[in-house]
């Protein structure tokens, strides 16, 4: 009987002090808190209630299924101290906050300040906010400003992923994470590994902050500072020269779009697309990139640098794809195609063209329409060009139909060659031999032992063979059926010193690999006849017996 009386009188007494203290008035001495603004704690049961001067001198010491009432939110623990001037708790043992039917909070400690609304709750802690859950052993949760943070390692669950981190911090309105400090998101599709990452488990956006690292797969990586991933959508906005990995090759710009469910992305900005494999590099302002197919194209001062020989090749066009074929195979291929106003540079080779194709299987480099080719003093054209490459530099170049070889002697004489179809070998990435097929016509200006000339030779064969050294055109072969005529310099006629097709096209010639990017084209009554030949007739199926 003396106990429940001491109870009843005990909620009395809170209850009247509560009510008595005049808005605006000091509680007690040395409480600042009004009792307008403040709102109070109140202890809702509890088995057992005493009073220890000697060891809590300030609270009640309440024991067996106790539970207390601030505002909206309850408490409920196995014991507690209960500081009525202080208006806080310290609770012990299975504790357990609730608000409404959706949030809750578990630990087996908890000091909780009703003038401030900070509840610190430790060891094995859980935040449960509908389908979300934070595991931490120290937790502090501000109801004012609705959120819980953790600062000594923990982890939050929202059903697909789980995030870890040293420092955490959860809102419980906006259902936004922020994570610093070791972070790591793990989830069955993709691991994500991060300094600072901000994560909302309502959009499952995740905002990335600092260094991160996401793998998809053994082979497949991206690397941002900045940007956002969906991580229920798997797409990203990467910004600030994030950089997307594939097996052995990486691209890197300013900003990157990249859906990770479908192998797609789309680039902008400072393009840097490096396939050390295959030895050659992609740059531009925009770019499309498919990884299931493995190929991409660049545009906007596209660049391709190939650096698989000693001298490196730069090639600019308008838009240039890299390509694989036969990717599910074991005779997989890589292709670079470039489109409109091509110019390449190196430093032994240069060349121009509207488009070309180089394919990997055979090392060769097609340019079509009015393709040009240099190689130091020596200029190639014909309607379409063939470079094959070998380890080292050039191996032979092919020239067919509407051929020219060119090689300036002096400002005003040229060595030249046509026919139907030219064959180039190349030594040290220098020119050998060649030989000429079909209709060759040679005007060749032979010199002496201190490099003078001395006359010109205009000369006809269907074949011919000629041999370089130094660079310089040295001897020609040629059938003895040839005809052939030799000029002194001084007697040399105005309309035998230069061939029907020739043209020197050095206005043309890229200088330099920042020269790539200005285009000259030829002049307009320069340009390559427009030969339109018929396709060769297939046989009627009739004389195969064939419906």
């Amino acid at each position: 009987m003396r106990l429940r009386l001491f109870i009843l009188f005990v909620l009395l007494a809170h209850t009247v002090f509560a009510q008595q203290v005049e808005p605006g008035a000091v509680a007690q001495a040395g409480d600042t808190v009004t009792a307008k603004e403040r709102d109070y704690v109140y202890m809702l049961h509890a088995d057992t209630t005493k009073f220890d001067k000697q060891r809590v001198p300030d609270a009640f010491i309440l024991v067996g299924d106790v539970s207390f009432r601030r505002d909206s939110m309850y408490m409920y623990c196995d014991s507690a101290y209960f500081f009525t001037k202080k208006n806080s708790v310290q609770a012990f043992g299975n504790v357990k906050m609730e608000q409404g039917d959706t949030l809750f909070l578990y630990g087996d400690y908890l000091d909780y300040n009703g003038d401030t609304n900070l509840a610190r709750v430790r060891n094995n802690v859980r935040l449960i906010d509908k389908e979300t859950m934070l595991e931490t052993d120290s937790l502090d949760f501000d109801r004012n400003a609705n959120k819980g943070y953790y600062f000594d390692g923990g982890a939050l669950y929202d059903g697909e992923s789980t995030l870890e981190s040293w420092w955490g911090e959860y809102r419980i309105g906006t259902k936004e994470a922020v994570f610093n400090n070791n972070v790591n998101l793990q989830n069955p599709r993709f691991t994500l590994e991060s300094d600072t990452l901000q994560y909302n488990t309502i959009t499952k956006i995740a905002t990335i902050l600092g260094p991160t690292n996401i793998y998809n797969g053994a082979e497949n990586r991206i690397y941002s500072e900045k940007g956002l991933y969906n991580t229920a959508a798997r797409n990203a906005t990467l910004l600030d020269r994030s950089v997307l990995y594939n097996g052995k090759k990486n691209i890197t710009a300013d900003s990157i779009c990249y859906d990770m469910a479908v192998g797609v992305s789309e680039i902008f900005g400072n393009i840097v697309y490096i396939d050390p494999e295959n030895h050659n590099m992609l740059t531009g302002d925009y770019s499309y990139m498919n990884e299931l197919v493995d190929s991409a194209y660049v545009t906007d001062r596209a660049v391709v640098v190939d650096f698989s020989q000693k001298d490196s090749l730069f090639l600019h066009a308008d838009t240039i794809w890299a390509v694989s074929a036969n990717v599910d195979t074991d005779s997989v291929y890589r292709q670079v195609r470039a489109c409109h106003k091509v110019r390449a540079y190196s430093v032994s080779m240069q060349a121009v063209c509207d488009s070309l194709v180089f394919d990997s299987r055979d090392s060769c480099m097609t340019m079509y329409k009015d393709p040009i080719l240099w190689n130091e003093g020596i200029q190639l054209l014909g309607e379409e060009i063939k470079m094959y490459m070998d380890t080292a530099s050039i191996d032979w170049v092919n020239v067919i139909n509407q051929t020219l070889y060119a090689e300036a002697m002096d400002s005003v004489n040229y060595n030249q060659i046509n026919g139907r179809e030219m064959r180039f070998h190349f030594r040290n990435g220098k020119l050998d031999r060649m030989h000429v097929l079909g209709g060759a016509n040679v005007v060749y200006f032979p010199i002496d032992e201190d490099s003078v000339l001395v006359g010109m030779n205009v000369t006809e064969a269907g074949r011919i063979s000629a041999y370089m050294k130094e660079g310089q055109m040295d001897r020609i072969v040629v059938p003895n059926s040839s005809k052939g005529v030799f000029y002194p310099l001084s007697k040399v006629p105005a309309d035998a010193r230069y061939l029907d097709n020739f043209a020197w096209f050095d206005y043309v010639r890229p200088t330099s690999k920042e020269d790539i990017f200005n285009y000259r084209g030829k002049a307009k009554d320069l340009m390559l006849k427009v030969i339109n030949r018929e396709n060769v007739p297939l046989p009627s199926l009739d004389r195969f017996n064939k419906k």
